[in-house]
């Protein structure tokens, strides 16, 4: 049946090459934003593709004033530069609710009216990082119950069904699962995780069960959506769209060819190469996640906690060369950091120097950059 059946990622760079920086305007640049930066724009640049800039401004409540123009100001002192204009994510929701129409039409979202503290209350986290599978609540529920529940005007969300917990997937389909990346959660066959499926109209059928793409850093990957992921939110309870959404519009209607994030975004891989499916794309983009860079005190580095901020390294005159340079250590680049520009770096990149080093690294920039 096909439903059992996995998405291979099939390679698609073969073509010129579009890779994209997708920064949020949340606050200033950090250095491990300017390390994933680099990485991304050294692999479109090193192919002679195309970079283009998106600004991820779809989470409104989060975005700060003018940090569009700060990041595109930090990425152009670090030499860092794209192809036309910036497109921005919140002057594309008409895309995104045009999206939304398809996949209501189709029948494979459904209304959730679960709080966070409901599903926290019925999931068993997945096994390392406390990922929460959506026991499937509201798609049990009567077609009746949730039609009325939404003309009522009751809050809910928007998610989108995932093939049965019970299809039998194609083993050949699908390279072997990474025993560190790709690991299903020990609840997996907990009657949390297995959602009684039959009770649900979302149709399915012909749709994927297993999704798999081998990244050009962590390897084969290999992801069970109805046990590792489970039905997810496309759009918010606060009527946002949700990120899951708007990054697969985007990077199909763009274009986009080659996708460099760090490694925390490897399930959300999965589930955009779902989304696309549900949407109707047939090809793979190539992907590349990072190893993490954690501050000094071991905490992952986040603009909310002003990690080596960049404005605050421009304002002492720190040398953006060394803040390249130091990024392309922290890639594997380079034995030790040095000051360097983007174009040196190019006859030096390579994915397997990336992937030689998959562990996290840690990062104490303070005095490096003089």
């Amino acid at each position: 049946m096909a439903v059992g059946r996995g998405i291979v990622g099939e390679r698609v760079s073969a073509a010129p090459v579009t890779g994209r920086l997708a920064p949020s305007p949340t606050g200033r640049m950090h250095l491990g934003n300017a390390y994933a930066a680099l990485a991304a724009w050294l692999g479109v640049r090193a192919t002679g593709g195309r970079v283009l800039l998106r600004i991820e401004d779809i989470d409104a409540p989060r975005v700060v004033k003018d940090a569009d123009r700060w990041i595109m100001d930090d990425l152009t002192w670090l030499g860092l530069d794209w192809d036309g204009e910036p497109v921005y994510q919140s002057q594309r929701l008409d895309a995104y609710e045009e999206a939304l129409r398809r996949l209501r039409e189709q029948g494979l979202v459904y209304p959730c009216f679960c709080s966070r503290a409901d599903i926290r209350a019925a999931s068993a986290p997945n096994e390392g990082d406390g990922f929460l599978i959506y026991p499937g609540t509201c798609r049990r529920l009567p077609a009746a119950e949730r039609e009325s529940r939404v003309a009522r005007g009751d809050r809910h969300s928007w998610r989108l069904a995932v093939p049965d917990a019970y299809a039998d997937p194609d083993p050949a389909s699908c390279a072997a699962p990474d025993p560190d990346t790709s690991v299903m959660s020990e609840h997996a066959d907990s009657d949390i995780s297995r959602v009684d499926r039959a009770a649900c109209d979302a149709p399915t059928e012909g749709l994927p069960r297993v999704v798999c793409f081998d990244d050009r850093v962590f390897g084969p990957q290999r992801f069970d959506l109805p046990r590792q992921l489970g039905d997810v939110v496309v759009r918010r309870s606060d009527g946002l769209f949700a990120y899951q959404l708007a990054v697969s519009v985007d990077d199909m209607a763009m274009g986009v060819t080659q996708i460099v994030r760090g490694r925390d975004l490897l399930r959300s891989t999965a589930i955009q190469l779902y989304v696309r499916r549900c949407l109707g794309a047939t090809d793979t983009p190539e992907f590349a996640h990072l190893p993490l860079i954690d501050a000094a005190d071991g905490r992952r580095m986040a603009k909310r906690l002003n990690s080596l901020d960049l404005g605050a390294m421009r304002e002492r005159g720190d040398d953006p060369r060394a803040v390249v340079g130091y990024c392309a250590w922290l890639l594997r680049l380079v034995g030790e950091p040095r000051p360097m520009t983007p174009q040196e770096l190019l006859p030096l990149f390579s994915w397997e120097a990336v992937a030689a080093d998959t562990a996290d690294r840690v990062a104490d920039g303070g005095s490096l950059f003089r």
